[in-house]
């Protein structure tokens, strides 16, 4: 039995679902259940049958599925991928900007530890902030963590001003407007997709900014027989195999998040034998980190 076999016998045999974020490794999106961006992932894990959830992606994704099932056992094979990002703002900080701002309700991207959830009114995710936002815009000061640039572009589309916290992706703040034109002249014609965690250069000189779900329903409807790709180039394998016939190219070779590549099939085929990897969530947090996701899959 080789080791994909050996994974798939075990998935029957501990009644497991495998989730995998679209930046995963292409053997890992091959194998997986199921591939999608943070917030086709929430959704997922909101309403898998399993009882064991293997979560292929980093930490933070991996607590959100354990938030939403805590009467199933999630399963990291990577419990060290970590997000630099959700580690830019810790609950202490979090509490102290509320403090400073009362009236303000607060949207965290779900790039963020259970701690910040919990400290929330409500979650968004790349591809839900406008609709998520507006609601609490219109009524309410927004404070935005932890990602400025998605803050930032939230706002811009809804002509508001956000309270926003510096905090960023590595991967997508090394993507340059320059790239974008040296892409250009490079593949003339081709649209440039990115990412909203991209910067505001980048982000205006693209032809559509949007999150990798987004990136991968808005391909289905072109014609465009070549696209320049914005963001973490785990999405290209995606984007490939569901469109043959089109051509990808990535902004930047180099846009690779080394915590979403940890996983291997190796890991996972260790995690289901050893059931070792749980990713649990203390009370009060994940009852109440629980409720700004549910408001978010709610808005949705």
């Amino acid at each position: 039995m080789n080791i994909v076999e050996e994974i798939q016998h075990l998935k029957k045999t501990r009644n497991a679902i495998l989730l995998a974020h679209n930046y995963q490794p292409p053997e890992v999106q091959e194998i997986a259940d199921f591939t999608g961006d943070s917030l086709e992932l929430a959704r997922k894990a909101a309403t898998v049958d399993e009882a064991v959830i293997v979560f292929c992606g980093v930490h933070f994704m991996a607590e959100t599925a354990a938030i939403l099932n805590p009467d199933k056992t999630v399963l990291i094979p990577t419990p060290d991928a970590g997000c630099p990002m959700a580690d830019m703002i810790t609950g202490p900080q979090l509490r102290e900007l509320k403090a400073k701002n009362p009236e303000a309700k607060v949207l965290c991207y779900v790039n963020s530890t259970a701690e910040i959830k919990a400290e929330s009114d409500c979650c968004v995710t790349s591809s839900n902030a406008l609709a998520v936002a507006r609601i609490f815009s219109d009524t309410y000061p927004v404070i935005f963590v932890p990602d400025q640039h998605l803050g930032a572009f939230t706002a811009e589309q809804l002509g508001r001003t956000f309270i926003l916290w510096p905090g960023f992706c590595p991967t997508h703040a090394r993507m340059t407007e320059s790239q974008i034109r040296q892409a250009r002249a490079a593949h003339p014609g081709a649209p440039v997709l990115v990412h909203p965690e991209c910067t505001k250069p980048v982000r205006d000189a693209a032809d559509a900014v949007l999150s990798t779900g987004g990136m991968c329903r808005h391909v289905l409807t072109r014609t465009d027989p070549v696209f320049i790709i914005g963001t973490e180039t785990g999405i290209l394998y995606r984007l490939r195999k569901e469109n043959p016939e089109k051509i990808f190219y990535p902004l930047l070779e180099t846009a690779i998040c080394p915590n979403m590549k940890k996983t291997s099939l190796e890991k996972i085929l260790w995690c289901l034998l050893d059931m070792q990897t749980v990713v649990k969530v203390p009370e009060p947090t994940s009852s109440l980190a629980k409720r700004s996701i549910d408001a978010m899959l709610a808005l949705s």
